[in-house]
C-alpha cells in the first residue's frame, strides 16, 4: 500500500500553444487556485486511464490514454495526510469543447498569462518548469 496520493493532471495544448487551466471550487483544498484538469487515481487503473476519465467528468473532453504523453512530476507534502505525487501528461488533440461540469471556471492561457494566476503550489511549479 503506497504511502503517498497517486494523481494526475493534463496540459492540453491547443494550436496556439496556450494550456487548458481550471480554477478549483471555493470548497475543495486549494480552492480558488488555478490548476491544471485531473484528478485522483481509481483502484485498478493506469495513470493515463485516470486522466481520461477525470477530464470526461469534469470538463467533458474525450482524451486517449495513447495521446496522453508523460511530462512532469510533483511533490506536496501535507500536515497529517499522505504527500501527493502529481503527474503531468501532455496532450495536443482531444475531441470536445471544455465544460465545467462541477461548475469550475476555465481558460486557455499562454505560460506568461498563467504565471499571473493565482496557481496551487504544485501547479506553479510546474508551469514554471513546462516548455513554452
Amino acid at each position: 500500500m503506497p504511502v503517498w496520493m497517486p494523481v494526475v493532471a493534463i496540459a492540453l495544448v491547443d494550436a496556439e500553444g496556450r494550456v487548458l487551466l481550471q480554477q478549483r471550487p471555493a470548497r475543495k483544498h486549494h480552492g480558488g487556485l488555478w490548476e491544471f484538469p485531473g484528478g485522483k487515481i481509481d483502484a485498478g487503473e493506469t495513470p493515463r486511464d485516470a486522466l481520461a476519465r477525470e477530464i470526461a467528468e469534469e470538463l467533458a473532453i474525450q482524451v486517449k490514454p495513447c495521446d496522453c504523453a508523460a511530462l512532469l512530476l510533483a511533490e506536496e507534502a501535507r500536515e497529517g495526510q499522505p504527500p501527493v505525487v502529481l503527474m503531468l501528461y501532455r496532450a495536443t488533440c482531444w475531441r470536445g469543447s471544455p465544460d465545467g461540469r462541477e461548475g469550475q471556471t476555465w481558460g486557455w492561457f499562454t505560460r506568461e498569462e498563467a504565471r499571473g494566476l493565482a496557481l496551487a503550489p504544485m501547479d506553479r511549479e510546474l508551469v514554471e518548469r513546462i516548455s513554452d
